[in-house]
């Protein structure tokens, strides 16, 4: 299959090209070429097949012309090898537990994907040098691939992340592993982090010494095995008896993880509408308020893994879209929570249901219980485990939550890190030095 650019303004290029080199020459991002609809077989037998097998089938439909079936196979049963149950957590609402793999959040399914299947291309194509993977991250997205990539050969990890932006379990989960990943504290926001990764790309002479790429959601290979877990989700709720009248909320910052749930829409899967649900930065919900796209600086908040001004996964719903805000709104709703809302959702929940949501997850299940009409059923997208936010979630409950033996072991670990501006000379003339 060939992949083209969102922006339109360079040739078409292969699966492997297009994960290698991550972001298109004209600064866009890749998109499939065709969008293969599910047959009706698939459907029906969805609620009987495991996680394994219904991943293997949907990433086949994305990828099968390009990595040998058993390879795939192998690469997918690799990277889905933990358990994603769905939780009633109350009435008509179900959460979709991503927190249980390796660095206990959502990222880890695209993570690991990618990491197999670059390593695979990588000795395909036998690559002379390391292929340099540059990922900006505003808490998780940074474990994530740091874990998926530690150790693969042939390849060396850069995180970028915002200097006192992360909380502390998320920045040990990445700057305490050392091998081949480094982590690199910019004096800067999450923004400033994605745009240098972005301008590394785009600069010709340093592309020329360096193989680069990304592994934050602009990598298809990031992004579209995301879509996995939503045909899951809703192969659990044909067994809970819905079939029908379904509600996806997910908590969106980067909007990569609501993109790969589109494109599961798009392959037949029976979620009527989405909801995006935002924090403080609500750039999207504006746009659909408004139909203008105003990016802007972003803001600190408790959920900072959203905590993203310029969403480059804009640029995809737009193609998946061909533009069209009409036909954006009829599946995509948005709503915004403030800090204080977040913790009166996460204290009152816990209260009432006994059931414990991490900042992010609240803000998706705070927008069924507002949005949900009669007769609908919703889940939501519970992106990381509580614990990765223990100083906010004990200022919230009043007492500290249990920590899980995964991530006490990452903060017994030695934090090393390197600090540099946000200008991007410094970012370059580091890279530059590497390849010496």
């Amino acid at each position: 299959m060939k992949y083209f650019s969102t922006n339109k303004n360079t040739p078409d290029v292969s699966l492997a090209m297009a994960v290698t080199k991550g972001l298109a020459a004209d600064n866009g991002l890749f998109m499939p070429e065709i969008i293969e609809k599910m047959p009706a077989s698939f459907f029906e037998a969805l609620p009987h097949l495991s996680l394994q097998e219904i991943s293997y089938r949907v990433a086949d439909a994305f990828f099968g012309t390009d990595v040998p079936a058993e390879k795939l196979k192998e690469i997918v049963y690799d990277t889905m090898s933990f358990y994603i149950p769905l939780v009633k957590v109350s009435d008509d609402i179900y959460s979709l537990e991503l927190f249980h793999g390796p660095t206990l959040a959502f990222k880890d399914v695209g993570a690991r994907f990618m990491a197999r299947l670059l390593g695979y291309f990588n000795q395909q194509h036998k690559v002379e040098g390391n292929v340099n993977v540059l990922v900006a991250t505003s808490g998780d997205t940074g474990s994530a691939v740091a874990n998926g990539f530690l150790g693969v050969e042939g390849i060396d990890v850069y995180v970028l992340y915002p200097k006192g932006l992360v909380s502390e379990i998320q920045e040990k989960q990445f700057t305490t592993l050392g091998q081949n990943i480094t982590a690199l504290e910019i004096d800067g926001t999450f923004d400033d982090c994605q745009a240098l990764v972005k301008s590394a790309f785009l600069d010709v002479p340093l592309n020329e010494k360096l193989i680069l790429t990304s592994a934050n959601s602009i990598n298809v290979a990031r992004f579209l095995p995301q879509a996995f877990y939503y045909f899951w989700g809703v192969a659990q709720l044909i067994k809970a008896g819905v079939t029908d009248q379904l509600v996806c909320a997910v908590p969106s910052g980067n909007f990569g993880n609501i993109t790969a749930g589109l494109f599961g829409k798009r392959m037949g899967l029976p979620i009527d509408r989405f909801i995006a649900a935002n924090n403080r930065n609500d750039i999207f919900l504006e746009y659909l308020n408004t139909g203008e796209y105003r990016p802007r600086a972003s803001v600190a908040t408790i959920a900072n893994a959203m905590d993203v001004g310029a969403p480059s996964n804009f640029a995809r719903v737009l193609s998946l879209y061909n533009s069209q805000l009409s036909a954006i709104k009829a599946d995509i709703s948005g709503t915004m929570y403030t800090d204080e809302q977040i913790k009166n959702t996460i204290r009152q929940t816990y209260q009432s249901t006994g059931y414990l949501l991490d900042p992010h997850g609240a803000i998706g299940y705070q927008a069924l219980l507002d949005g949900l009409q009669p007769g609908e059923t919703g889940f939501f997208i519970e992106t990381a485990h509580p614990a990765k936010f223990l100083d906010t979630m004990t200022d919230i409950l009043g007492f500290e939550i249990e920590v899980p033996a995964k991530l006490q072991e990452f903060m017994k670990g030695e934090r090393k890190t390197m600090a540099l501006g946000a200008d991007f000379e410094s970012f370059r003339q580091f890279l530059l030095e590497k390849a010496v």
